[in-house]
């Protein structure tokens, strides 16, 4: 594919070709060639989560900015309990279980990582 542009007022050749490995583009005297990702074949494997303990985790790591519950207290399924700041990002984390808060692990303010658990229901 060949068209012309014009930026700036100035004008371009722009020439396409999409190529076995990817796609080159030239652009008047200059080739940009994008190649296609590779991606290895292999299986995946997820890893399983018990859902019978009912802890929460940190999906990603950050800093807790809220927690919106306290011990002792019964959370439905779904519920806001805490809010995690990652990358300028609020990210909410909801209960996944209905129960009560036997331990909250994580204080305002702390930086958690990934998996780390941050809250033990019962």
């Amino acid at each position: 594919m060949r068209f012309k542009i014009q930026f700036r007022g100035k004008e371009y050749e722009v020439e396409i070709k999409e190529k076995e490995d990817g796609v080159k583009i030239k652009i008047g005297d200059k080739e940009f060639l994008f190649e296609r990702e590779k991606i290895p074949s292999r299986n995946f494997s997820f890893e399983k989560r018990d859902f019978s303990k009912k802890e929460i985790l940190a999906p990603i790591s950050g800093t807790v900015s809220e927690i919106f519950v306290k011990e002792g207290e019964i959370v439905e399924k779904g519920q806001r309990i805490f809010t995690l700041s990652a990358m300028k990002m609020e990210n909410e984390i909801l209960s996944d279980f209905k129960g009560k808060v036997k331990k909250i692990l994580v204080k305002k303010g702390e930086n958690v990582k990934k998996d780390q658990i941050l809250l033990i229901g019962e």
